[in-house]
């Protein structure tokens, strides 16, 4: 609490992350700044990890990335204007992606909101822009008010879509006696998971255990109900598909797992050929299809903890609204007697394997030779780059959910290598690997020193395809001269040295695999830089969305 010698001792700064801190959050993002030391001074104290970005979309994205690894929303902390305006495209990945994350900024004091008199940081009003693009934005009056927004952001988290949110606390605020009593800043007992209206889940039971060609699609809503929906599927002898975010939901060695392939239409056919689809935790978005749509045919079950999806790109016989594992397991208990069965998968999958390859053969082959070199429980990061969304989603397979960090939707650059810091931070005994391609790594190459400043085992793979070969490809598709996209390249093994880390560069067939394996057993951080070998130009390859 306050005192005479101490007038910092118990600020509005430290009433918010103490609260958060009783959550369970146990590492922040950011970089201190002028404004929001108040923020910073009690982080040591309460037991935070403090990891300091070299720019506020890195702490949005590392934030991101533990946040997936531990269940609990990251925590980011911006300076007024631009340090907050800095991390917007990571608040919008986390919108877009639907990913929980806290944004702590100072505001200007109250009653001189956007006096434009030149302040430091002045900006026109920061919580409304925010509040443009994250799921809210509240600008409050007082610390308990402050304290009550953190209460409110893990109920919904709980409860709800989980999205970023955004608390702005004015800096006379933030630097004053909290006055909020300690019981007040305890966890909240968080509700109940919803398992879903009683007749809905009854009517879906009956209509999966009739149907004759179930299947299932696990979108990222399902990602903490995978052991019901692995027992559901086994149940009905479901195969399971799972968008990018859902990767993992079933495990995709299991039997009954065709992988993150709905961009496929190999994948597709199954999901659309089904008499009952179920489909749980996604809103079935073209990012995730490369198709309009998903052209059903038979009944579909949808589930999902937001109302608004139910119904999005794709009609549902039966909507229930709840958290995807109570539902499901109601579901379970409410099925009636499945006749076991085991559907034949292996002409699919041959299908599958084949439409991977011919999509992109060159890039294909390379993604096989990296996953080849990764041991199974590695955490992978990788970013909207090719040898990611061409290639390694589709062959990488994984045991569990989040162990494929990406962004389908938002698409954007820079989010591989702050994600992995993030989930290294999180998950310090598990491998992580960072796999970008040299357009992507650039946006994010500062951080590198993050990772060695923070002393972590990291292995970058910077897949060098020299330069922004997809809009390339775009370009050269509208009959265009390539233009803007082709790339001058630094020394990737030197610039990784210059940082502190190690660096190599190998090329891609017999060396590469090994060099990845020898840098993950290394530890610290180390970067190994691979060319990517010219394209075939077949004609299948130059009809790519790269």
């Amino acid at each position: 609490m306050t005192n005479e010698t101490d007038p910092y001792a118990d600020t509005a700064g430290r009433a918010v992350l103490e609260t958060i801190r009783g959550y369970g959050v146990s590492a922040v993002f950011g970089i201190p700044g002028t404004h929001n030391l108040e923020f910073y001074r009690p982080l040591a104290d309460l037991g935070f990890r403090v990891v300091t970005n070299r720019h506020e979309q890195g702490s949005g994205y590392g934030a991101d990335g533990w946040a997936q690894q531990t269940g609990l929303p990251g925590v980011v902390i911006t300076t007024s204007g631009p340090g907050l305006q800095n991390a917007m495209s990571a608040v919008g990945t986390a919108f877009c992606e639907s990913r929980p994350l806290i944004v702590l900024s100072p505001g200007v004091a109250r009653g001189a909101e956007f006096a434009d008199v030149g302040t430091l940081h002045e900006t026109k009003d920061a919580s409304a822009m925010v509040g443009a693009i994250a799921e809210w934005s509240r600008r409050v009056g007082s610390a308990a008010e402050a304290v009550a927004a953190v209460h409110d952001a893990f109920a919904l988290f709980r409860t709800g879509r989980p999205r970023p949110v955004h608390i702005e606390v004015p800096l006379d605020v933030l630097e004053a006696p909290a006055g909020v009593p300690a019981a007040d800043r305890l966890p909240r007992p968080l509700p109940a998971a919803d398992g879903g209206d009683t007749e809905a889940v009854a009517e879906a039971a009956a209509l999966l255990g009739a149907a004759q060609r179930p299947v299932i699609v696990a979108g990222g809503g399902a990602t903490r109900a995978a052991a019901a929906l692995t027992a559901l599927a086994e149940r009905l002898g479901a195969p399971v598909l799972t968008t990018l975010n859902g990767k993992g939901a079933v495990d995709e060695h299991h039997p009954l797992a065709l992988g993150a392939n709905l961009r496929l239409a190999a994948a597709r056919a199954v999901a659309e050929d089904a008499d009952v689809l179920l489909v749980v935790g996604s809103k079935l978005g073209e990012a995730e299809l490369w198709a309009p749509r998903l052209e059903a045919r038979g009944a579909v079950v949808r589930v999902d903890i937001a109302a608004a999806q139910l119904a999005k790109n794709l009609d549902p016989a039966i909507g229930i609204r709840g958290d995807a594992r109570a539902v499901l397991e109601r579901i379970l208990d409410a099925l009636p007697p499945v006749a076991p069965r085991t559907p034949a998968l292996d002409v699919v999958r041959t299908e599958i394997l084949r439409e991977i390859r011919d999509t992109a053969p060159t890039t294909v082959a390379l993604a096989e030779e990296i996953a080849a070199a990764l041991p199974g429980d590695a955490i992978v990061a990788g970013d909207s780059s090719q040898i990611v969304y061409l290639a390694l989603a589709n062959v990488l397979r994984r045991s569990g959910p989040h162990a494929l960090l990406y962004t389908p939707t938002y698409a954007t650059l820079g989010y591989g290598l702050p994600a992995a810091i993030g989930a290294r931070v999180a998950q310090p005994d598990r491998p992580v690997v960072a796999v970008v391609g040299d357009g992507a790594l650039m946006f994010a190459v500062n951080e590198i020193v993050t990772a060695v400043e923070q002393r972590l085992d990291l292995t970058i793979v910077c897949v060098d395809n020299g330069g922004y070969a997809e809009i390339r490809q775009n370009e050269v598709d509208r009959g265009m001269t390539p233009v803007g996209v082709d790339l001058v390249q630094p020394d990737w093994a030197a610039l990784a040295r210059a940082f502190g880390a190690q660096g190599e560069r190998v090329a891609a067939g017999d060396d590469l695999a090994p060099a990845i394996r020898a840098a993950i057993a290394a530890g610290g951080v180390r970067l190994v830089h691979v060319v990517q070998p010219a394209p075939s130009h077949s004609p299948e390859e130059q009809k790519d969305r790269a």
